[in-house]
């Protein structure tokens, strides 16, 4: 590095000279409040997302079958379309949740170990709590697979948008007055008809009737599987 000749090579040292570390235990509260502060930020930043990934999911449900449910000239196909892009936002909103669970799990290790331990102490608690945190800050790593980031959003709020796709879609194709073919019948009274009733272009209806039958099973085992969990989500009931 070249030589300032404005200035002292111990002026120099001093500048190039990293950040001095907290000493007193003054010092060290301060610092992890301004860094609970900043992580609490980052936490409600991606919380705010995924709200917002499920905001567009209900609106994309309700505009969707107002459209279809509306008129018999919409096509059931209108529904098969908010079930696929609900579906792209569910992978939207697994992606985004995993960022988000990085820095809820930091936010809940400080409010479990300090905060709670300096309002009431309680000798069980390991005093290297600290260590995971500082694991996480010098190599931040997902804690969760996108597989299981993906469960846990259909288990919290995608489960039931799925459901009433499916009511809403099983209506269509069994309500001919709800069909642009301007029947005067109120229900259909052969599962043929029903079939035919779902066909999808040049798919026929027992190939459309497949797909959903595959996505909902996917979905079903989605939102009733649970891996064993050992992070914050053993610690209370209060989660997202």
């Amino acid at each position: 590095m070249p030589v300032d000749e404005g200035k002292s090579v111990l002026e120099q040292n001093v500048e190039r000279r990293a950040p001095s570390l907290p000493m007193t235990s003054a010092e060290k509260a301060n610092v992890i409040i301004h860094y609970y502060r900043g992580e609490l930020g980052r936490m409600t930043s991606w919380r705010d997302r995924i709200d917002r990934t499920s905001n567009w999911s209900i609106t994309v449900v309700a505009a969707l079958l107002s459209v279809s449910l509306s008129t018999p000239t919409s096509h059931h196909g209108v529904v098969l379309f908010a079930m696929l892009l609900i579906s792209l936002l569910l992978l939207i909103e697994a992606r985004r949740y995993r960022f988000f669970d990085v820095y809820r799990a930091r936010v809940r290790k400080l409010e479990r170990h300090y905060f709670a331990q300096a309002l009431y102490p309680q000798a069980d608690l390991k005093p290297d709590w600290a260590q995971a945190i500082a694991t996480s800050l010098r190599n931040p790593c997902f804690l969760i697979s996108y597989r299981e980031a993906l469960f846990r959003r259909v288990r919290r709020n995608y489960v039931w948008m799925y459901v009433i796709l499916l009511m809403a879609w099983l209506l269509k194709i069994s309500t001919p007055k709800l069909l642009p073919n301007d029947t005067q019948a109120d229900v259909v009274f052969s599962w043929s008809e029903a079939v035919n009733n779902a066909a999808l272009g040049p798919l026929p209806g027992w190939s459309v009737i497949a797909l959903v039958a595959v996505l909902y099973a996917a979905v079903i085992f989605s939102a009733l599987h649970r891996e064993p969990d050992d992070g914050e989500f053993a610690h209370g009931e209060v989660h997202v």
